[in-house]
């Protein structure tokens, strides 16, 4: 009796907190976890060529060289852009935005409208199937035929082949909406486009969001695809006349270009999709 009293009033024995690291240190592990095997191969890419006079393979020194010349070695009244910067690298982020952002927003009315109808979907399936089958790069001459050379051919071309991944996926999210959500809205009698604005796009949002991440990559592709072909400017131009010259640094430079481009933006649509996406993991906290 005595002994059980004893064990009943003896205090619990909880493990001690460990100490949390120094924000210094937590940012340099995130940095590492992110970025170390990156660094151990541009190491030893420059170890490999610094002393090999290789014409294909110029060592990551003389790249960043060659970048900063082409590009960022201007006046600080132009945020250091050169003047080849603002005629090559802008216009090519301007037709990368606006060719994934036309078919972001044919992409979230038509997926939409195709994932709460299923009439609809059967009728226009077979020719989506068809569709986003076709390579956009392989329609380059039909956009040439119709739009000509320059700028809406280069975006037509994007455009096309971005659409389908945010198409497809936000189908798919508007056709899984909660029933419970449906039943709802149907018995309060809410008018049906704010029903599609204000239930089933902020119910299907991770899914378009992905889609709408993949189109992005997508997008960085075939910007570059269209600016090789019909275009006096672009990155794509500068990679195919550095190409043509034989300037492999150069080649290379647009290369790490495109790679830090695609990044960037793809960092900036990860912290929107993170702000979007809070209610989202909180509501799955609940859940669980």
């Amino acid at each position: 009796m005595t002994a059980t009293a004893e064990r009943s009033v003896a205090p619990a024995t909880t493990e001690a907190p460990r100490p949390r690291r120094p924000l210094p240190l937590r940012l340099l592990i995130g940095f590492l976890r992110h970025w170390l095997l990156f660094i151990v191969l541009i190491l030893l890419w420059q170890w490999y060529t610094v002393g090999d006079e290789d014409p294909y393979f110029p060592p990551p020194t003389e790249i960043v060289g060659k970048m900063h010349d082409l590009w960022f070695s201007g006046p600080a009244w132009h945020l250091w852009l050169t003047q080849d910067a603002i005629d090559n690298v802008l216009p090519s982020i301007g037709r990368l935005l606006g060719g994934w952002a036309i078919a972001s927003v044919i992409g979230v009315l038509l997926g939409m409208a195709i994932g709460r109808s299923p009439v609809l979907r059967d009728f226009v399936n077979p020719l989506v199937s068809f569709l986003r089958a076709v390579p956009a790069p392989l329609l380059l001459p039909v956009f040439m035929i119709i739009f000509k050379f320059g700028l809406a051919m280069q975006v037509a071309t994007i455009a096309f082949g971005v659409v389908w991944p945010v198409l497809l996926n936000t189908a798919d999210g508007a056709a899984s909406v909660d029933k419970t959500q449906v039943d709802t809205a149907r018995s309060f009698r809410i008018p049906r486009l704010q029903w599609l604005f204000g239930v089933v796009l902020p119910a299907s949002l991770p899914k378009i969001l992905s889609g709408l991440r993949i189109g992005l990559g997508l997008s960085l592709v075939l910007m570059v695809v269209s600016e090789l072909v019909g275009t006096t400017n672009g990155i794509g131009y500068e990679l195919l006349n550095a190409q043509q010259s034989f300037e492999n640094a150069a080649l290379w430079a647009g290369v790490v270009l495109i790679g830090i481009l695609g990044n960037v933006l793809n960092g900036l649509l990860m912290l929107v999709e993170r702000r979007a996406l809070a209610w989202h993991g909180a509501n799955s906290r609940e859940k669980e």
